[in-house]
């Protein structure tokens, strides 16, 4: 094993988890591919005042998923949307099929993404990668209501 060349911390910080906010996001999807959340996440983030802490989403659906990924080159959800369909295709004789030939590749696909995804909160903003953004992803052909939990937990203003 070798030693990294360069490695830097900052000095940690504490603070006391004295607030937890929650609220429910309602998003109506237009069929399968991602929503970008990302911007109604942080308004849930600054609408809490949060400062210091951690959020938490959680998606209420088993046919649905949460992920975090490249919001700079929109290949990139495509190639993402195509990687899925060939590890769950419609076509594979599964017999969950009760809501059309996407129900059982839905379920399938939530299982190899996230229902819950975690976030630090630093400094009052989202600590996201310059190209990441949140992102629902709905995995049935036609539109659906999707609610999403959102949950800070830390310190406010």
């Amino acid at each position: 094993m070798t030693s990294p060349k360069s490695v830097s911390r900052t000095a940690p910080s504490a603070v006391s988890a004295n607030t937890i906010v929650s609220s429910l996001l309602t998003v109506q999807t237009s069929g399968a591919g991602f929503t970008d959340l990302t911007a109604e996440v942080a308004k849930f983030v600054r609408d809490a005042r949060a400062r210091e802490g951690a959020l938490t989403l959680f998606i209420r659906h088993t046919s649905a998923s949460l992920t975090i990924q490249e919001n700079a080159d929109p290949a990139v959800l495509a190639d993402l949307t195509t990687a899925l369909d060939r590890l769950a295709p419609e076509d594979a004789g599964w017999r969950h099929d009760t809501e059309g030939p996407d129900d059982m590749p839905a379920h399938i696909k939530t299982m190899l993404t996230a229902t819950s995804l975690h976030v630090p909160v630093l400094q009052g903003a989202l600590a996201l990668g310059t190209w990441q953004a949140i992102y629902l992803v709905e995995h049935r052909a036609r539109p659906h209501r999707r609610e999403i939990v959102l949950q800070f937990i830390g310190a406010t203003d």
